[in-house]
């Protein structure tokens, strides 16, 4: 009988040490935060930062933001508010290939409205405006926490399209980040 207690004690000390050991290096070990620039956005006269959170191996939810500086190398856009859901299908931990889904507050010029001499025209005020769209990209995290990720996204003006030139929106991503806590 005493044997059998020791052994099922040795047991349990074991599950219980191997039990941590896992729980240290599983989910709970991961690093969840990313922010991120995007390097493109400076050829557009524009600045783009974002936060994403990861909900598990396969999933995230984030928000990127837009921010226009220079209107003579981008004369239609202002600025966009971007929220969005990815889901990877790579097997680390949220990397790899992945689509996404997103939301974007927007603000654009108005139409353009040219006079009779097709030269001069006026500009309508700024449009608000909700899109919707899908996109599609890659990502490398490295173990140090680094990232790369390129990714390209399609959408469509809900509401106010028909008050600028545009209907549509897209965006183009190459980021870099941190992983964190």
């Amino acid at each position: 009988m005493k044997k059998n207690f020791s052994l099922l004690i040795i047991l349990f000390t074991f599950y219980a040490l191997h039990a941590q050991k896992n729980e240290t290096n599983g989910d709970s070990y991961q690093k969840k935060n990313e922010i991120k620039v995007n390097l493109i956005a400076p050829l557009y006269g524009a600045v783009e930062v974002g936060f994403e959170r990861h909900l598990n191996k396969h999933s995230s939810l984030g928000i990127s933001t837009f921010i226009v500086y220079d209107q003579t190398k981008n004369e239609d856009m202002n600025y966009y508010i971007s929220p969005y859901y990815r889901y990877y299908f790579g097997k680390k931990n949220a990397s790899g290939f992945f689509l996404e889904g997103f939301g974007m507050l927007t603000s654009i010029d108005g139409k353009k409205m040219y006079a009779s001499d097709n030269v001069t025209f006026t500009e309508g005020k700024n449009v608000y405006d909700l899109a919707l769209g899908v996109g599609l990209g890659w990502k490398l995290a490295t173990k140090k926490g680094f990232v790369l990720e390129a990714n390209t996204s399609y959408g469509k003006l809900l509401f106010n399209a028909n008050k600028t030139d545009h209907d549509q929106v897209l965006k183009l991503g190459l980021n870099i980040g941190y992983r964190f806590k």
